[in-house]
């Protein structure tokens, strides 16, 4: 089977998720290429080749990025139909997040695209807040393992029960106000006396919004909020206007913290994320891998002991 899997990736998190997917697939006997939307042509030649295609994305406001739903919208009808299955990441693992591909769906199925299943990973955050280096590593380890399993699942033709959430449909439409608003927040951006003049944000950004003109850097309309610029500036100089006490800048390792840490987050979602993880260890295991404990949340009588020890 050939296989393409077109994907947004913001600031790396879902770019990772895909080239792991593609040695999984590999393994399998596909031949499993990864093509970056912003950089895919000859797209009508590309998928005709195919047996099937993926779709990647990170989650923004419950919804695929704008720029995914574009690409999506162009690409070729199919005379007879092509399965397409989608990745996608997130920062929590929120049941909500099951939304985020609806319309992305509608759109493809009205061409003659078979949805064939869709998987979730949790990767850490590149806006909101910093994820700890032990949560970004429990996040990448679980993933790691999660999906040769669900690759192995997609290559034998195994469709992943459909988890539906509530007037979907109607939330989706009203949290893709997000797509609007990036463009006008956008505009607000701004580069502090920091900046080194690298001019890495405006050769990486996906949609070529940042400009410098006349010794100034110019944001224009068109930006996704996809935060690369400003997780990847080297000097922290961008300011990301209403949503800057949000912003994150730098790499995550995605190592084994050298020592423990604080997490200053520790009660955001942490029943969503627990399950999670107890839940990838329950798959994972039940398929012969290894999933150490260090990568499972803390449990309720685990933290009341931290925390009496602490006292």
């Amino acid at each position: 089977m050939k296989t393409v899997i077109y994907y947004f990736s913001g600031t790396g998190n879902t770019e990772k998720v895909v080239r792991t997917a593609c040695g999984a697939l590999q393994a399998h006997g596909w031949q499993a290429d990864a093509c970056a939307i912003e950089k895919a042509e000859n797209t009508a030649a590309a998928v005709a080749s195919c047996g099937c295609i993926g779709i990647a994305y990170p989650v923004h406001a419950f919804n695929a990025p704008a720029s995914v739903l574009r690409f999506c919208e162009e690409l070729p009808a199919q005379k007879e139909p092509m399965p397409f299955y989608v990745f996608k990441t997130s920062g929590e693992p929120l049941a909500l997040n099951n939304i985020s591909s609806l319309k992305l769906r509608a759109v493809l199925e009205k061409k003659n695209y078979v949805f064939r299943g869709e998987y979730h990973y949790v990767m850490p955050y590149n806006i909101i807040f910093r994820h700890s280096d032990a949560m970004a590593y429990r996040m990448w380890e679980t993933a790691k393992r999660l999906i040769p399993l669900d690759c192995a699942d997609l290559a034998a033709g195994r469709v992943p029960p459909e988890k539906k959430f509530p007037f979907g449909g109607a939330l989706a439409w009203v949290m893709r106000v997000e797509h609007w608003g990036g463009r006008w927040n956008g505009k607000k951006y701004s580069v502090e006396e920091s900046c080194v003049h690298c001019m890495k944000c405006v050769n990486e950004c996906p949609t070529r919004n940042i400009r410098y003109e006349d010794d100034a850097f110019r944001f224009g309309g068109d930006c996704l909020m996809c935060m690369r610029c400003a997780f990847r500036c080297p000097k922290n100089a961008i300011r990301i206007g209403l949503f800057n006490k949000w912003k994150v800048n730098g790499a995550y390792s995605f190592l084994p913290p050298a020592e423990e840490e604080e997490e200053r987050h520790k009660r955001y979602c942490k029943a969503a994320y627990r399950r999670y993880f107890s839940a990838a260890r329950e798959r994972v295991l039940a398929c012969g891998g290894d999933f150490p404990d260090e990568l499972l949340m803390p449990s309720a009588e685990e933290e009341t002991v931290s925390a009496r020890a602490a006292e």
